[in-house]
């Protein structure tokens, strides 16, 4: 190598090794996370081979921070949380007590120091937002009543971990870490200056931030450019990220996370959250590289028991605290088994506070290989879980209907009886068009549609409408695609749609498929994969100003 050039080396590294391990873990049936972590193992200095930089790694991921908690923001949801506030809040709040105390208890045994002890309980609280909201969406589960309570669960532990990350630095001192052990008095000033700088900056985003930052994507959203559009969301995440950092002292993942909530609640909401999925997905790939590549894997060998009572805090601890208080709460059984499962896994804020917990000298070595090697662990015993609760899920809701049909909870929507009906796959802005004139001509349809909003507002409006990935066999069988006579593909993407035509066409090989294009290129892929008709955008556009002009000139 002619230079030295330690930050592509370690990009391409942790990218190409990413990308392989990724595919292999998907193949496997895994989550792809795990891939991404194995190759941060596999680039890490704990096993043989080439080395990332280390540093380099930790200030990429410092940026797959940011612009992971921007995508906590633009999804958040108010509507959701309040709806089961009843039981989310303080039923979060008690299980993230329970674990910690738990994870505080195996500390204490081990002679940890009390702040070490808290914080490794901490990191064990909480769970993964990307393994828990995959697990609900494959089996289609957002849209029920346990569904709603999981996400609103999962949205109250965000936002306790946003603030600890807003403390826990102001702490470090007497937890045991780096800065100065204060007085009472001290203390309690610094406490206070930090929770008034927290106010200050919630109170400028939410008074200033509410009005400009969409003022700003609405102007650049008037030039049409799409370069400029996503530019400006990027913008925002980083900019407001590092401002916040700056001027009111708040950590980067604050920051972020309030210009996302602030985003999400404007209408350019999803196109903004399309616009920075590419760069948030790669930065985030690189976030958990860097995560494994801080994992020493041989304490797997060293210290088994320790990883073994670690699992079960997390599997068992706190699944059993999670029941237990679902069940307090008067809610059925099914339920609470489905919250004990959807929690019994933790992943990108248990990472996100055992770096902190490093760089502030609050964790051991020893304490942060817990944490990671128990992460990977329980994100591949989730799917187990969730597998055998599909298994008692039939007895369990027929025992449920039969002791407390009032409280039964709603099963997903289907459309089993519609037939000869069109299946409409998206609803944005080739979908509506499509949609109101079948609904003006009477024709029977049903919508697939990736957003809860949408989707309510949909069938508010009277029209089928199904939550979920339209790739997904279950989404499709739900859709009656076995059924149907038409499918209509208004998706802009070619290789979801793909995917999908070659699962609805082995459902039902007589459905009649058109789909959206953009290119020859995608034009050639659609049919190939069983397209009747793909029809791209810029040649009827072209056709139509060609008969304009064949009508003039008659």
């Amino acid at each position: 190598m002619p230079h030295h050039t330690p930050l592509i080396a370690t990009i391409v590294g942790g990218l190409v090794l990413a990308f392989i391990f990724g595919t292999l873990a998907h193949r496997l049936r895994m989550p792809p996370l795990v891939g991404y972590l194995i190759a941060g193992i596999a680039i890490g200095p704990f096993t043989p081979g080439f080395v990332g930089d280390a540093d380099l790694a930790q200030e990429l991921a410092e940026i797959g921070v940011i612009l992971l908690m921007f995508g906590v923001g633009l999804h958040f949801s108010l509507k959701d949380l309040l709806s089961v506030k009843n039981i989310a809040i303080p039923g979060a709040v008690a299980q993230i007590s329970i674990a910690t105390l738990l994870g505080m208890g195996m500390a204490w045994a081990l002679d940890w120091p009390m702040g070490e002890g808290f914080l490794f309980g901490l990191a064990l609280s909480v769970a993964s937002t990307v393994v828990l909201l995959t697990a609900l969406q494959e089996r289609r589960l957002v849209e029920t009543k346990r569904g709603r309570i999981a996400v609103g669960w999962l949205i109250v532990e965000d936002i306790a971990m946003v603030l600890a990350l807003v403390l826990i630095p102001a702490l470090s001192g007497v937890l045991g870490g780096k800065g100065e052990a204060l007085g009472t008095g001290a203390l309690l000033t610094t406490l206070a200056l930090t929770l008034g700088k927290v106010v200050a900056f919630v109170a400028v985003m939410l008074i200033v931030g509410r009005r400009v930052i969409p003022w700003i994507l609405e102007r650049i959203a008037d030039t049409g450019s799409r370069e400029l559009f996503r530019l400006a969301v990027l913008a925002i995440a980083l900019g407001f990220a590092l401002g916040s950092a700056y001027v009111f002292g708040v950590s980067f993942a604050l920051g972020a996370f309030f210009a996302g909530m602030i985003l999400s609640e404007s209408e350019l909401s999803h196109r903004a959250a399309e616009e920075s999925l590419p760069l948030r997905d790669a930065f985030a790939v690189l976030f958990f590289v860097s995560v494994g590549m801080l994992f020493d894997p041989s304490i797997l060998i060293r210290h088994p028991f320790l990883v073994l009572a670690t699992l079960l805090i997390i599997v068992v601890g706190k699944s059993l605290a999670a029941l237990f208080i679902v069940r307090a709460f008067g809610h059925p059984l099914s339920t609470a088994l489905t919250i004990s499962a959807s929690l019994a896994q933790i992943g990108e804020f248990s990472f996100i506070l055992a770096t902190l917990g490093i760089s502030l000298g609050l964790l051991s070595p020893t304490a942060r290989d817990l944490i990671l090697g128990c992460a990977i662990l329980s994100i591949l015993v989730n799917p187990l879980l969730f597998s055998l609760l599909d298994r008692l899920k039939p007895a369990l809701e027929k025992r449920e209907r039969a002791l407390h049909p009032a409280v039964a909870d709603s099963a997903p929507y289907t459309a089993e009886a519609l037939h000869d009906h069109v299946v409409l796959v998206g609803y944005g802005r080739v979908g509506r068009h499509v949609g109101e004139t079948l609904k003006a001509q009477g024709s029977q349809f049903v919508v697939i549609e990736d957003q809860v909003e949408l989707v309510d507002s949909l069938r508010a409006a009277g029209i089928n409408a199904l939550y979920g990935n339209a790739v997904s066999a279950e989404v499709l069988q739900a859709a009656n695609i076995a059924a149907a006579r038409w499918l209509l593909v208004a998706i802009p993407g070619a290789f979801e749609a793909g995917q999908l035509i070659e699962h609805a066409r082995a459902s039902n090989p007589a459905i009649r498929v058109i789909a959206r294009a953009h290119s020859e290129a995608e034009v050639e892929h659609l049919e190939k994969h069983g397209a009747a008709h793909a029809i791209m955008g810029e040649r009827e556009i072209a056709n139509g100003m060609l008969a304009c002009v064949k009508s003039a000139a008659a």
